[in-house]
């Protein structure tokens, strides 16, 4: 399945600092959530202090997520079923001080 995640807000520096990505999941036996697809993102795409970016099964308190552009509340959270080409932006609103 197809995806196009983005990271913005500073979140990108979690990852390489590159704010795109482009992704192909792999067959799954069961649909991909966006529960599942945070476990994918933190072994295949995170690359430095995890901490400031997933905390339990879920983003950090901070992250704001979008589903095609669109509050993932709306879509129940972490249980939402990605679909192919959707677009998932991750943007931080922590700053340090």
């Amino acid at each position: 399945m197809h995806l196009t995640l983005e990271f913005a807000g500073g979140a990108e520096l979690l990852f390489g600092k590159q704010k795109n990505h482009s992704i192909d999941l792999p067959d799954n036996n069961s649909p991909w959530t966006i529960r599942t697809l945070l476990v994918w993102i933190r072994e295949n795409l995170l690359r430095e202090r995890p901490e400031l970016f997933i905390q339990g099964d879920s983003v950090r308190p901070g992250i704001l997520v979008l589903i095609n552009d669109t509050d993932w509340e709306l879509f129940d959270g972490l249980n939402y079923q990605l679909k192919a080409n959707d677009n998932i932006l991750f943007v931080s609103t922590l700053h340090g001080g």
